[in-house]
């Protein structure tokens, strides 16, 4: 396979073929964000996508599922990513299941039925990040979006049929917006009902703004109680009948999962016992993202 730069997937595609479509983000604007600053955006030609699937042909067939990268494939017109469905389909018929992440801009710019069509020819899930669900926190990362624009994309995914995962990131909003950024990310991520909600911590990166701001003093991570009461003010507020939640991304100090409707209570007690000191936290040295 042949891949520009870091490729980004999310922990539950761990298993899937990795086929890069895009190179880099549409949007790589957010402050946060240090996965694709040193990739200027480019759709990847149909030869090189083609030249990739001959490869996974030969070399990929115990993988049922293809994850596209990079951080926005959804950016393509709808046209452009039924093609390339079908050429999925014909370079590996075996594949089952096709995932990707979308922002919301691009969740935005396909209708339902767009994106129903899509589901008829493979496309499964789609990784949204909403990030936070404060609009000052939304502000200061430069995220571009709202908390009422993303529960409309949200929704658009809803009314597809199609499996929205979506990602919140835990300490974004500092010491300052902590706890208004954990509440109101549970108030509308409940909105939004997806079927999975994926919590990362986050870990300001040198080649980021929030990172530079972290290193000047001008931003204030929560230390790793902060972090963990955020993740309890986050669980405890949703109340999603039929999602999975995941904290077992790398960058957790605590990696906790399970299905809300059963274990949120588990969940919490977990966390309760995290906070009285009572388990053992990932250390920091042991953290990535």
């Amino acid at each position: 396979m042949h891949y520009e730069g870091t490729i980004i997937r999310p922990p539950s595609e761990a298993m899937s073929i990795i086929l890069q479509v895009t190179v880099g983000c549409s949007y790589n604007k957010c402050t946060f964000c240090g996965a694709f600053k040193d990739k200027p955006f480019r759709v990847k030609t149909e030869a090189e996508i083609d030249d990739d699937l001959r490869f996974a042909a030969q070399h990929c067939r115990c993988q049922n599922r293809v994850f596209l990268a990079d951080g926005d494939a959804l950016f393509l017109p709808k046209r452009r990513l039924s093609a390339l469905f079908a050429r999925i389909r014909s370079f590996l018929p075996w594949v089952k299941k096709i995932s990707l992440y979308g922002n919301a801009r691009s969740i935005r710019s396909k209708t339902a039925a767009d994106l129903a069509t899509l589901k008829d020819q493979g496309l499964d899930r789609i990784y949204m990040g909403l990030e936070s669900g404060c609009d000052a926190v939304l502000e200061r990362v430069r995220k571009g979006e709202t908390a009422a624009t993303m529960i409309k994309a949200a929704r658009r995914v809803n009314d597809s049929g199609l499996f929205l995962s979506v990602t919140t990131i835990l300490g974004l909003g500092g010491i300052e917006l902590s706890e208004v950024h954990a509440r109101q990310s549970a108030a509308v991520l409940n909105r939004m009902a997806p079927r999975q909600v994926a919590a990362l911590t986050l870990m300001p990166l040198p080649n980021t703004l929030i990172g530079r701001q972290h290193q000047s003093g001008l931003f204030r991570l929560p230390d790793q109680l902060g972090i963990l009461r955020e993740l309890q003010t986050l669980v405890a507020g949703l109340e999603l009948s039929r999602s999975m939640f995941h904290a077992n991304h790398a960058s957790n100090y605590l990696p906790i999962e399970g299905v809300l409707r059963k274990d949120k209570r588990k969940i919490l007690t977990a966390i309760e016992f995290a906070l009285a000191g009572q388990t053992p936290l990932v250390p920091d040295n042991m953290r990535a993202l």
